[in-house]
């Protein structure tokens, strides 16, 4: 792949963005911010399953009590997701935001603008510029163009505007609910921009096409070098974001958080019942961070070489499976054992490399 492309580097709380610093991958709360408890008990969920950096919906003065205690005790950095209202932006900011995010295209008048920039600026921290279709700036909305067209001039006015005020710890994003649209949008920002860019595709949809849309757009941006932070934006579980985007991370060998899992698809050759076995192997590997390969083979064809090149995985036979670590047959057990004996000799292994 292409060298990653370098940018200026911004701190979110105690995590860095940009620059050198590895690829962050981030996701949204669902929960009713003015329910602190609720939205705690979701993000310690979110930082288990990999979360780095939290963002935070605050929908009206109502939710400012909730979202300070959230930062107060959040074990992640907490960014403040504030759209409309710019007194709730400079709120957010004292109340303990470690970033905010704001699309300048729906806060209002430039005055407001800036004083959420003069907000952040006295607490220190960043501002994520976002653009999308409909925070457009004023002076391209109706223009006739592509929309990646307008979402990168848009985005770069409001950089320029940010510069004027002698603010320039940003970071950019410019989603649209395309993968095309989004792609260029990144690519042309990569080239006129010198800023950390938030990645992903907004709207994506449910978990089989949110996944594919980002996988696929997420996948070209990240192969090209462009990203320095993800979200993987789907309608489900945001625990599930987290797993997607780790998951796009490692199939290009950029980040590994925990096992590989690798299973064959089954055939007519499969002579145990893989398909529950491979996603229960699977729920089973989160939470586990040592770097391993799991094999979860079906059949002979496939089964034994590729167990034997994992560090640890199973071959089945029928009504059985033979267990391998590094290569070295270890057991052969029952088809309803499998999964056990196999988290067993995964277990084992973290242990002998702690």
């Amino acid at each position: 792949m292409p060298e990653r492309r370098d940018t200026r580097p911004v701190m979110v709380g105690t995590v860095p963005m940009g620059g050198r610093a590895p690829i962050t991958v981030q996701s949204m709360t669902t929960t009713d911010t003015r329910d602190a408890a609720a939205t705690l008990h979701q993000i310690v969920a979110l930082e288990e399953a990999g979360c780095e950096i939290v963002r935070i919906g605050i929908p009206g003065p109502e939710a400012l009590d909730g979202f300070a205690a959230v930062c107060s005790d959040s074990p992640l950095p907490i960014v403040a997701d504030v759209h409309f209202d710019h007194k709730l932006a400079i709120a957010a900011a004292s109340a303990g935001a470690a970033k905010l995010r704001i699309n300048p295209g729906n806060i209002g008048a430039l005055k407001r603008v800036d004083e959420v920039i003069d907000a952040a600026g006295q607490a220190e921290i960043p501002i994520r510029i976002g653009v999308n279709a409909g925070s457009l700036a004023a002076e391209y909305q109706d223009r006739d163009w592509p929309l990646a067209d307008k979402l990168v001039a848009s985005a770069v006015s409001f950089c320029h505007h940010f510069e004027d005020r002698g603010f320039s710890d940003i970071v950019v994003s410019a989603k649209a609910s395309g993968v095309s649209t989004s792609v260029d949008a990144y690519r042309r920002l990569a080239e006129e921009l010198p800023y950390p860019l938030h990645i992903g595709v907004t709207e994506a949809g449910t978990s089989l096409v949110g996944t594919v849309k980002s996988s696929v757009g997420l996948g070209i941006l990240l192969a090209e070098g462009i990203g320095d932070t993800l979200r993987v934006s789907l309608t489900a579980d945001p625990v599930d974001e987290v797993l997607v985007g780790w998951e796009i991370l490692a199939a290009l060998n950029i980040r590994r958080r925990g096992p590989e899992l690798i299973s064959c698809p089954t055939c007519a050759r499969c002579e145990v019942d893989l398909i529950p076995i491979a996603q229960e192997v699977q729920r089973r590997l989160v939470g586990h961070r040592t770097e391993l390969k799991v094999a979860v083979m079906g059949c002979v064809v496939n089964g034994p070489g590729e167990a034997r090149e994992a560090d640890v995985g199973v071959a089945a036979g029928k009504g059985v499976g033979v267990v391998f670590a590094r290569g070295r047959p270890l057991r052969r057990v029952p088809e309803e054992q499998i999964i056990d004996a196999l988290i067993d000799e995964i277990d084992a292994l973290e242990s002998s490399q702690a």
